[in-house]
């Protein structure tokens, strides 16, 4: 398992897609992005601004060479999924890029996303590229119930706002399959299991409750994680609802009980069995800013 790795899709009736490992915060089997060679070629997610090149590569190597690239559609504006995408633009310049419009103003003006971005990450943005304006020119801004057109595939656009306000999953009809952005949590090779996902600001238990009863009501044969490959469906949004409902209910009971919230976040972190799963420094980051999200939800929802 390596960077530039390059697999293809075969969960459930797969055709026409690939995902590349771009070993996002220097961690394999983390981000992957998804190159679906329709009649008109598409990126699902671009990464985190470093390694874009990896990803070109990886479509020349499908048989996509740049000029040839039609859309490129990030799930959402978080820098993990979207950091990527003006250097794409750039190298891609037949490329229309698709975006909800709830997120499409941060796609033209990046500037308050990268700050955001710092406070939320924390000493994780040595691992992000500042992100490149896209062309408003270039972008599609898309809504509930839109799909954009691939020829002999589409993505049916469906809001997904639980994990972010500006976060879309894609269906294709023809894979029956569904880009689930972080709707459907984390699943990794190496996680034995649905994680959670709960960064700050915006983290929503009850919309990511109703995301995941959206996604069940579409009841797609396979599931294409940004974080990270292609699963077979089985479960795993049941899975990821339980998980989800019993991280937030133990985060507000480990707070009532130490009524601290930095000692909280160091409660989980040496409690997580992430570091096992992606070494001391990414297991522990991730948990402490999936803890500071429910934190903050908990504070809002509780005004």
């Amino acid at each position: 398992m390596a960077l530039g790795d390059l697999y293809e899709a075969t969960a459930g009736d797969s055709t026409d897609l690939y995902y590349v490992d771009t070993e996002m915060y220097d961690t394999p089997e983390y981000g992957a992005i998804y190159i679906l060679d329709a009649e008109r070629p598409a990126l699902i997610d671009t990464g985190i601004g470093l390694r874009w090149e990896t990803i070109v590569d990886a479509m020349a190597e499908v048989g996509i060479e740049p000029d040839d690239l039609e859309v490129i559609a990030p799930t959402h504006v978080h820098l993990d999924h979207a950091g990527g995408a003006g250097y794409l633009a750039e190298a891609c310049p037949n490329a229309e890029v698709y975006i909800h419009e709830v997120g499409a103003g941060h796609l033209a003006d990046p500037g308050r996303l990268w700050e955001g971005t710092k406070s939320a990450v924390e000493s994780q943005i040595e691992y992000y590229a500042e992100p490149k304006p896209v062309p408003e020119e270039r972008i599609t801004e898309l809504t509930d119930g839109d799909t954009i057109d691939l020829g002999d595939h589409q993505l049916d656009v469906h809001y997904a706002p639980g994990h972010a306000p500006h976060q879309a999953v894609y269906y294709d009809p023809v894979c029956d399959g569904v880009f689930t952005a972080d709707a459907a949590g984390i699943c990794t090779p190496a996680t034995n299991g649905v994680r959670q996902t709960s960064p700050p600001p915006t983290f929503d238990l009850p919309q990511v409750l109703a995301d995941v009863e959206m996604l069940q009501e579409l009841d797609p044969s396979a599931l294409y994680y940004g974080h990270f490959g292609d699963w077979e469906a089985d479960d795993r949004l049941a899975e990821y609802a339980t998980v989800t409902e019993e991280w937030v209910a133990d985060i507000e009971r480990v707070r009532e009980r130490l009524d601290d919230d930095e000692a909280v976040i160091e409660y989980f972190q040496e409690s997580t069995d992430a570091t096992e799963v992606w070494g001391e420094r990414k297991g522990r980051d991730e948990e402490r800013l999936n803890v500071r999200g429910v934190l903050t939800y908990l504070d809002h929802r509780d005004k």
